[in-house]
């Protein structure tokens, strides 16, 4: 049975499970409430404006650098604030959901920086959600442990990672808190009840409130972050400044914003980070309808590509030239009990990580603690005793808009394995998503929404252009679904196959996680299973 509590304007509309209290306090609950009352009018209309671009670049108009903005690019003397305490040597980074497990095993792993992620790798259920603050607040205060059923224990070490969170990305409601009889956006509560709560302890600690801000498309965007660090600081009394959030170019329209992004957020500015597969989910989402942006096979579509080489080195020298970090994708490799596939995965880790290193990132991100090493080496062959190359200013890079969007060049059909390897990683995901999980390894790699994404919209792609045909899709779909109960009978397969349809064999392209297509469905269903 549900509650529903009325504090301070924002209504609890969900059970309140084993130390949840301790989150959802009611001053917690009225700082969220306030975030709210400000910027939410402000975020419906940025989320209009995301539909106009849309519809505005598939009818035609041409995407560029903009303009209007030509004098901030122009203008050499500006830099974002100097590294804050615990950001200035970040050449491994961790990311993972916030569960118990995961975030002893981040912080212990000799990584620089855990990426405490509320967004691809956490399946929004009312308990991650909550459980993922009281980890990190536990965390923060030193208490956390963990023993698993076999009686293996998880304890801090001496030596801990710097937490940056990710809260979930602008577009997603939290259907379990309401304000002024609206879902609260999600972003404000992963943000506002981390903040309310481990602010001030960080900063005790000697550190500082740090964040990952995902699917940001462009200025305005981060704007409205910088804005909210500005009341949330004033709201606590702490001093400005003190926020720092390294913003993810995910997506395409944002890679033509780099600077303009850094310029917004430029006092509280932790740098920019290449994410892979969200940025390859964006390029077909805006450009799907064009033959020449039809993607192969999501495994031939690596950073070396032309159009990906150019995002990367214009991240780059982006950020060197205005005094910001460079942080690296995710290597996604989890080992597994084959000696001879451990050690081959490892030395495609090595090759990304000397390829980023050799660039000019400042660090780069894993997904499994093993791999930690891995990466760390090859940045301390580059970097040794330096915190960073940030003084590398890449002056040989001039990227241009035609470079960014060249993806002609790689672009072509996919095979039947691509087309059978996107079904099943798809279908297997959207299993685990439902049940609560939101990072999963699915055939060596830790696969998460991101990597989910590009799996069911390049079906998405390859039905609409003709390349592949209904027929052959719905065949693969009765065997990967048939081959999804017989290993796993706790799998919802039904529910999964209606997603899948839902989502890749339509005429349409709805947006992933978006609340009537996928967050509305989870809610439901976790609150009826409840």
């Amino acid at each position: 049975m549900s509650t529903s509590a009325l504090t301070h304007h924002v209504r609890v509309l969900a059970p309140l499970g084993d130390r949840h209290d301790e989150i959802l306090t009611p001053a917690a609950l009225d700082f969220v409430g306030r975030l709210a009352a400000a910027f939410g009018t402000r975020r419906l209309d940025l989320m209009r404006e995301r539909r106009r671009q849309l519809l505005r670049l598939a009818a035609g108009s041409p995407l560029d650098f903009p303009m209007v903005t030509s004098a901030v690019r122009a203008d050499p003397t500006w830099r974002v604030a100097p590294p804050a305490p615990g950001l200035t040597d970040r050449r491994v980074e961790i990311t993972g959901p916030p569960d118990r497990r995961m975030t002893v095993n981040a912080l212990n792993s000799d990584a620089r920086v855990w990426m405490a992620d509320f967004e691809d790798a956490t399946a929004p259920t009312w308990e991650n959600v909550i459980g993922g603050q009281l980890n990190l607040l536990d965390a923060i205060e030193r208490r956390i442990d963990f023993t698993t059923p076999e009686g293996k224990e998880y304890r801090l070490g001496e030596q801990l990672a710097t937490i940056m969170v990710r809260p979930r990305g602008w577009h997603l409601d939290e259907e379990h808190l309401e304000y002024d009889g609206r879902p609260v956006p999600a972003a404000l509560v992963d943000f506002g009840l981390y903040f309310f709560h481990c602010a001030r302890r960080q900063i005790d600690a000697g550190y500082g409130p740090y964040f990952y801000l995902p699917k940001l498309e462009n200025r305005y965007e981060a704007r409205l972050w910088n804005d909210i660090f500005v009341t949330a600081q004033d709201l606590l009394g702490i001093p400005q400044g003190t926020i720092r959030a390294t913003v993810l170019i995910e997506t395409i329209t944002a890679a033509f914003e780099m600077e303009e992004i850094l310029s917004e957020l430029r006092d509280h500015s932790a740098g920019l980070n290449a994410g892979r597969w969200d940025y390859l989910f964006s390029l077909v989402k805006t450009f799907g309808h064009r033959t020449d942006f039809l993607l192969p096979d999501r495994a031939k579509v690596t950073m070396t590509a032309p159009f990906m080489r150019a995002y990367t080195e214009l991240l780059v020298r982006t950020c060197h030239r205005r005094g910001a970090h460079a942080i690296g994708g995710t290597a996604a490799h989890v080992p597994g009990k084959d000696p001879a596939a451990n050690r081959a995965a490892l030395a495609e880790v090595r090759l990304d990580e000397e390829r980023e290193a050799g660039d000019g990132f400042d660090g780069s991100w894993v997904a499994h603690p093993e791999l930690v090493p891995v990466c760390r080496e090859v940045f301390d062959g580059v970097l040794g005793e330096r915190p960073h190359q940030i003084g590398r200013t890449r002056d040989d890079v001039d990227v241009t808009a035609a470079e960014l969007l060249s993806v002609r060049r790689i672009s072509g059909p996919p095979t039947a394995e691509g087309v059978r390897t996107n079904i099943a990683v798809a279908l297997r995901y959207f299993a685990a998503w439902l049940r609560g999980r939101g990072a999963v390894a699915l055939y060596g790699l830790m696969e998460d929404a991101a990597t989910a994404e590009i799996a069911r919209v390049q079906i998405w792609q390859w039905l609409r252009h003709r390349v592949i045909d209904r027929e052959t899709v719905l065949g693969l779909l009765d065997d990967e679904i048939a081959a999804l109960g017989a290993a796993h009978p706790w799998a919802p397969v039904d529910d999964v196959r209606a997603l899948f349809e839902r989502t890749a064999l339509t005429g349409e392209l709805p947006l992933f996680f978006t609340p009537d297509a996928y967050s509305r469905h989870l809610v439901h269903r976790t609150e009826a299973v409840a």
